[in-house]
């Protein structure tokens, strides 16, 4: 094989992967030598060779043997005394390990670990449908997509699962990408930054771990709370941490849950990610959900344009899926399919039958996350507060009668409840729920408390 055929090999790679794992894996790949059934490629770094054969070791071989069948491996020499640093992508990050750089390694890591997909294009601001729940969030990552000074650094969101933090966190990538294409943007979870550290680790290459991670210029780490209660992991993300913050580089982080409320998260961690703005994504409400709906119509109506909807059809979705928006999202795409494939209208009976398990599923789904919120917000305290250690009655009622509602909206048990309000103890729930059961019985206003906080949660 020549290196002319190499450069049209490149050219062919560039079409099936993308521009941007082009230009960061395999671009810098410098073709050296052909021995028998090898052929032997430079590169900067131990990492981008070990990544670059994780991911695209097989699609490299397979052009190869389209000019020279006789290949079966490929290795990777780390260029003399080089000084490039790795380049990070963003990107859902793979493993590295310790198997020789070949086409085919003798171990492997389970496949959400390793594998490595590009940015989700669905995923950015202009498909965001904002709304009051998450106007505050998808403000604030603009204003870190625009690059520039950090003017607040973390970003930590946290909600919900399907309330749009990895749709935000992609989206800011994506923005950067195209405004600031020189920026090293580091996409991943937090399960792929324990996994890498723990194989760094045990392959002795600390150094390329923390050349990698503190050589970015914006980090982003999705569902944060995975490293809560692993001891080294939290150790080295906390240097990581701080050496990224002492650079001023921008770190984005998301979670299920605000900082303080991470169970066995260290509390020097905490305070780190409280250093900076932490926005909340609140659960969806009926304008959002619609609003939501609407613009997916919108782009189903060019895919499907025989297909006609009746009037109310998406209100009822809006008001009777509640859960979450890629329940929502999933059920629009199955009745526009369904409709499409038996060549019916989309009615309201059609959506009836055709959605009828997600309809049962959606039917008194409310969330301890949700009852705090509503709780909270409706008696004028903080979130921290109601849920903290004080036992002052203006914080006390309100988290008993918060306790009462998850008894009866929720199939939680006890403990479970107990756990969400602060680490309590199943008793403390029981005796909250007895007690609001009581004074309902006797107090006209909290009763009416509790009539406004159920109609607002289960409509």
């Amino acid at each position: 094989m020549t290196s002319d055929q190499w450069g049209q090999i490149k050219q062919d790679l560039l079409k099936t992967i993308g521009k941007n794992n082009f230009t960061n894996w395999i671009e810098p790949l410098e073709l050296t030598a052909i021995n028998d059934d090898v052929v032997t490629f430079k590169v900067p770094t131990t990492f981008q060779g070990n990544y670059v054969s994780r991911n695209f070791g097989e699609l490299i071989l397979f052009k190869v043997n389209g000019y020279a069948p006789s290949i079966r491996r490929i290795d990777f020499q780390v260029a003399a005394n080089s000084s490039q640093k790795p380049p990070a992508t963003a990107t859902n990050a793979p493993q590295t390990t310790n198997a020789t750089a070949s086409a085919a390694p003798a171990r492997r890591l389970p496949d959400d670990v390793l594998s490595s997909a590009p940015l989700d294009e669905r995923f950015t601001f202009d498909r965001f449908v904002v709304g009051k729940p998450n106007e505050l969030a998808h403000a604030a990552a603009k204003r870190v997509a625009e690059g520039g000074p950090v003017t607040f650094n973390p970003l930590f969101l946290y909600g919900g699962v399907g309330l749009g933090k990895t749709h935000l966190m992609h989206a800011i990538a994506w923005e950067l990408q195209a405004a600031q294409p020189e920026l090293n943007v580091l996409y991943l979870s937090a399960e792929q930054f324990m996994y890498r550290f723990v194989q760094a680790l045990r392959d002795r290459r600390m150094m390329d771990f923390k050349e990698l991670f503190r050589s970015v210029d914006v980090l982003m780490v999705d569902d944060v709370q995975f490293i809560a209660g692993k001891d080294s992991t939290q150790e080295e993300f906390f240097h990581t941490f701080n050496a990224l913050v002492d650079q001023n580089k921008q770190i984005v982080i998301s979670a299920d849950r605000a900082p303080g409320e991470i169970e066995n998260l260290e509390e020097r961690i905490k305070s780190r990610l409280q250093c900076g703005l932490v926005v909340d994504l609140h659960p969806t409400d009926y304008e959002l959900r619609l609003g939501i709906l609407q613009s997916k119509a919108d782009r189903f109506a060019e895919q499907y344009p025989s297909l006609e909807m009746a009037d109310g059809v998406l209100e009822f979705l809006a008001h009777r899926i509640s859960t979450n928006v890629r329940v929502l999202e999933g059920a629009l795409t199955r009745l526009y399919a369904f409709a499409s494939l038996v060549g019916h209208q989309i009615t309201m009976e059609l959506a009836q039958d055709c959605l009828a398990d997600i309809l049962r599923a959606s039917e008194r789904k409310v969330s301890i996350e949700e009852i705090q919120r509503h709780v909270s917000e409706h008696f004028n305290i903080r979130l921290s507060d109601m849920i903290g250690p004080k036992r002052v009655r203006t914080f006390a009622r309100p988290r008993q009668i918060a306790m009462f509602l998850c008894k009866q909206l929720t199939s939680r048990s006890l403990p479970e409840i107990g756990r969400r309000f602060g680490g309590r103890d199943h008793t403390t729930v029981m005796h909250g729920v007895r007690r609001i059961e009581e004074l309902s019985a006797q107090d006209g206003q909290l009763a009416e408390d509790l009539k406004i906080l159920r109609r607002a949660l289960e409509g």
